[in-house]
């Protein structure tokens, strides 16, 4: 496991965040930063995406900022410009996949099936992402797929809430979860950050006591 592997795993919570406006940025990674949840990962479903990961990888070094439903070769390289660390993708796309591995570009791929999961293998990756969690069979099927695959870690993403993540992060072979409920839209649009920051506390809290 490489050092941004790592550091997303002592994370244990990665915030899954659109940003439909970049001004929003700089104060959504102070909120993130106040709350000591040091990750951020900023999905290409709105057109802020690129500007977004640019404003915060510079004002917020210390913070693991990574592009979110990256699509297309396109967006890697715009990601890796704008200072993304890592890339994760929604299913498992063979071309963009080999062009992170041959860059050397930290890619968490989605895969939900057997199938998807030694794709991966045979790229070298070992931790991947599990999407949507809650609606492909939850952690009692990650628990089922990761059984013929003693290597290979899981991001659970897709229905995370702080009700079910306690039990995601109690499991050792759950990297991470991608959640989004500290970092709602509404919440971001509606410029309250004091709440970001709270509900970011109370997700850090969760992580130490899942994995105490």
């Amino acid at each position: 496991m490489n050092d941004i592997l790592q550091k997303i795993q002592e994370i244990g919570i990665v915030p899954v965040i659109a940003l439909d406006d970049a001004k929003d940025a700089e104060p959504l990674g102070a909120a993130l930063s106040k709350g000591g949840l040091l990750c951020a990962e900023i999905t290409f479903r709105t057109a802020a995406a690129e500007e977004s990961i640019k404003i915060i990888s510079k004002k917020f070094p210390h913070l693991l900022v990574g592009a979110g439903t990256v699509l297309t070769i396109e967006q890697v390289d715009k990601a890796v410009a704008a200072g993304a660390q890592f890339v994760v993708s929604p299913g498992f796309n063979p071309r963009i996949v080999a062009y992170c591995v041959k860059n050397n570009i930290l890619m968490i791929p989605g895969c939900s099936s057997p199938s998807d999961i030694e794709l991966a293998l045979e790229q070298g990756i070992n931790v991947v992402k599990f999407f949507p969690a809650e609606q492909s069979g939850g952690l009692e099927y990650i628990k089922a797929i990761a059984a013929p695959y003693v290597g290979v870690k899981f991001m659970a993403t897709g229905g995370i809430n702080p009700q079910n993540v306690k039990d995601y992060l109690a499991y050792n072979r759950i990297a991470a979860c991608g959640g989004s409920w500290m970092v709602k839209s509404d919440l971001i649009n509606h410029g309250k950050f004091d709440e970001i920051a709270t509900l970011s506390k109370e997700a850090v809290e969760i992580v130490k006591n899942s994995r105490a």
